[in-house]
């Protein structure tokens, strides 16, 4: 790798991420820049010691916390997960849209675990429940996006029994406040209408950083053969920069786009206009080639968002694939598992941006995560506060104000959903 990869990091300022935990490593964490030399199989061994550290505060609870009830509701495409307790506790959330899909294997590989499980042994669970029923077959999307959905409900119970927001029970809180990057889409788009879309984007939001889509992708399209605008990336490019200036910071997606040689012709040009991050050059499963493409640039790559496992991460952090890990807490199966990620990229300096989930209140749970994460980058992922969920946060507007959002206190999830909205929806049993 490129050694400049650290310096780039640690300068970038208000155009990118923050310096690479500086903090972190005078504890002890060693930075893995690109010119890193020391031998990959103790950082992979150093990874696996930090994935067996729990992570959910089990002091908080002196007594057993036994799950009584674990129900996924339904109310025409809407889903919400109820947990009650022995005690009588009761945690709520919101599942995400793809439940209309993927809720029977909350019903039949994931509702019979938990059941009778004490939980505070939420990190052990989380564990083991991917050996029952052989559920490792289903990794991925399939399994996280369920098991997410009940993680959240869990952790909203345990943080309501002990009068702690999600993020005190996990960690420590090092952001009270997340500032954003609006997401943009509009690949497809000719060059002027992008533009104006995402210029109007901004200004909706106060936003001070921006990540703009770079090349095409067919998921629009039956087209096999469609290209999209021809040249539209190489002028929006440098067209974004010149209008923001450099107190914007602008990042970059592919969403798995290009080939390594094309990643790299691109990056390049990402490079000279200062973006600050380069996120899913080549194909997300493809190490090798991420790793190709990381050595020839000095942009920071970014990763994660569609990754299954543990292990995915751990390569491509040992190997110095990547700087910035993105798991979603949703796809990934929750805050847990993500905040497992963050320690393992923090062990060797690289940030943490995840990814966010849109509808529901997949922006809720983000900031949560975000908040507990002392290496978190410097903005994360908004894609507007819209939802079908009626609710009220009594600690936090949770409106965009300077480009930032102020994470909820309450206990819980911080959120009190409305009781019609809830009673609405009935159990899922088949």
């Amino acid at each position: 790798m490129k050694s400049n990869r650290r310096k780039f990091l640690s300068t970038v300022g208000g155009a990118g991420l923050i310096s690479p935990l500086a903090s972190l490593a005078a504890g002890g964490a060693e930075p893995g820049g690109r010119g890193h030399t020391a031998d990959v199989e103790a950082r992979h061994a150093r990874l696996r010691d930090i994935l067996r550290q729990p992570v959910l505060k089990r002091e908080l609870f002196s007594s057993p916390v036994v799950l009584r009830s674990v129900e996924l509701l339904r109310w025409e495409d809407s889903f919400l997960c109820r947990v009650r307790s022995e005690d009588g506790a009761e945690g709520i959330s919101v599942g995400h849209s793809s439940m209309r899909t993927l809720y029977p294997i909350f019903l039949h590989n994931l509702q019979p675990f938990f059941l009778g499980k004490d939980a505070r042994d939420l990190d052990l669970i989380l564990e083991k429940v991917y050996t029952y029923g052989f559920n490792f077959r289903y990794n991925g999307l399939a399994l996280g996006l369920p098991l997410a959905t009940l993680e959240f409900a869990i952790l909203d119970l345990l943080g309501r029994i002990a009068n702690r927001s999600l993020g005190q029970l996990i960690g420590e809180i090092h952001h009270p406040e997340v500032a954003v990057y609006v997401a943009t889409e509009w690949r497809e788009r000719p060059l002027d209408e992008t533009f104006e879309r995402i210029r109007k984007a901004v200004a909706e939001w106060d936003a001070k950083a921006l990540k703009i889509k770079v090349g095409y992708l067919m998921f629009m399209t039956t087209d096999l053969h469609a290209k999209g605008p021809v040249g539209k990336t190489e002028k929006l490019i440098p067209m974004l920069r010149e209008h923001y200036g450099r107190d914007m910071a602008l990042y970059a997606d592919a969403n798995s786009y290009y080939d390594v040689d094309e990643a790299i012709r691109v990056g390049r040009l990402l490079e000279e206009n200062k973006y600050a991050y380069f996120e899913e050059p080549v194909m997300y499963d493809d190490f090798e080639a991420i790793k190709k493409v990381a050595d020839a640039l000095t942009i920071p790559i970014a990763n994660g968002e569609q990754d299954q496992s543990f292990v995915n991460f751990r390569w491509l952090i040992a190997n110095d694939g990547i700087e910035v890990v993105q798991p979603d807490s949703y796809y990934f199966g929750g805050l847990i598992r993500s905040v497992k990620v963050g320690r393992m990229a923090a062990a060797f300096g690289k940030a943490i941006v995840p990814h966010m989930s849109g509808g529901g209140l997949g922006f809720l749970y983000n900031i949560h995560l975000v908040s507990v994460l002392p290496n978190a980058g410097a903005h994360h992922e908004f894609k507007g506060l819209g939802t079908h969920v009626p609710f009220e946060c009594k600690t936090s507007p949770l409106k965009v104000a300077g480009g930032r959002l102020k994470v909820p206190t309450g206990p819980g999830s911080g959120v009190e959903i409305d009781p019609e909205f809830i009673r609405k929806h009935r159990p899922v049993t088949t």
